[in-house]
């Protein structure tokens, strides 16, 4: 044992996606099975688990408390409260991992989402339901965008949930107090897989954001899910499956990090009215380096999402805030659920703005001729 994962020998019946207990009351998961071997991913570690703790099979799949209980908590993503609360009194649970809703059961989405941000709300805009990327270099302000998506969300009656994956405590309690001092934190649930977690738990945070959100979707309500960010959980999986012997692929990322992220963000959608016409939206934040877009992370989300917002590193040093590159990008189906005064509008202001930019670039090339 040790890093974060263990081997354990002689499980023979030990199922993929198991939770496991230890004789000294820590807790894993299921993650590989071998010939001889299960490899499992600490969830709980104590001090007394040492190489030849016994293991046990419990029989169940990782779970999560869901409901109203939980709005202006903050958890971990097994559901033990980090905001020294007692723990939210919850009867319903939900699997980390569930198969997204089939084709039958979804609806076009044909309602606005507002994030509060003009240049969004009108060139860029969004539909509930809508799975949209934040992409950028570190420091342009992603987070910020997805934050005042969830402020606007205060009296639209869409319940939010924010995960943080990998974050510093400081950034995870900046967060709570931005939302609190706002009065958005009521309609929020913050889902925190912090810096000094176990790996296993920050491969876990977006599965169980994703499972709150999921249960207020089914009772029809419209909800907004945040992932900050899935550059981070990229990197947790891999140092899991590298640890597990799995093969390496593209830049050392085990070849199914594709579906796992596919698998997530397929699960946000319209449901049709016949399912109750609750919605889940998701805006997946993922990071660049020196503006690389091209990137293997990132294409992948692109390829996944309905649109990416991308920051750009010339804008911000210019002043020009947010920082959204509108030429790189694009909303794909948000489009159709926008009000169709705006929709008129933001036609010409697109078009005119990119013949703007084209000029603006035309006249600097000519003033540096001799």
């Amino acid at each position: 044992m040790g890093d974060g994962i263990t081997w354990i020998r002689g499980l023979p019946s030990a199922a993929v996606d198991e939770i496991l207990r230890f004789a000294d009351g820590s807790q894993g998961i299921c993650f590989g099975l071998e010939r001889d071997l299960v490899g499992a991913v600490l969830l709980r570690q104590t001090q007394g688990l040492t190489s030849g703790t016994p293991a046990f099979l419990t029989g169940r799949q990782a779970s999560i408390p869901t409901g109203d209980a939980l709005m202006g908590r903050v958890l971990d993503p097994l559901g033990a409260p980090l905001d020294g609360q007692p723990p939210p009194g919850c009867v319903a649970r939900r699997p980390l991992d569930a198969p997204s809703p089939p084709m039958i059961r979804r609806d076009f989405g044909n309602e606005p989402l507002f994030t509060g941000i003009k240049i969004v709300d009108t060139l860029i805009p969004l539909g509930r339901g809508q799975r949209q990327l934040i992409v950028g270099d570190k420091g342009l302000g992603r987070s910020a965008i997805a934050i005042d998506a969830v402020l606007a969300q205060r009296d639209s009656g869409v319940r939010c949930v924010y995960c943080m994956i990998g974050q510093k405590r400081s950034s995870v309690v900046s967060t709570v107090k931005l939302l609190s001092d706002a009065g958005a934190i009521d309609n929020t649930t913050l889902v925190v897989g912090e810096a000094s977690a176990l790996p296993g738990l920050k491969y876990l945070a977006p599965f169980a954001a994703c499972a709150i959100a999921e249960h207020w979707m089914a009772q029809g309500h419209d909800t907004l899910v945040v992932y900050d960010d899935l550059s981070t959980h990229a990197q947790a999986y891999r140092e899991l499956s590298l640890l597990l012997r799995r093969p390496p692929g593209r830049e050392a990322y085990p070849g199914d990090i594709f579906f796992l992220h596919a698998k997530l963000l397929e699960r946000a959608t319209c449901l049709a009215a016949s399912e109750g016409g609750g919605s889940m939206t998701a805006l997946a934040i993922v990071e660049t380096r020196l503006g690389e877009i091209a990137s293997y992370i990132p294409t992948n989300l692109i390829s996944i999402t309905d649109g990416q917002i991308y920051l750009d590193q010339a804008l911000f040093a210019a002043g020009f805030l947010p920082a959204i590159d509108i030429a790189r990008s694009v909303s794909r189906i948000g489009g159709k659920a926008q009000p169709a005064p705006i929709k008129r509008e933001a036609g010409r202001i697109k078009l005119d703005y990119l013949q703007f930019i084209d000029l603006e670039v035309f006249t600097r090339f000519g003033a540096r001729l001799e």
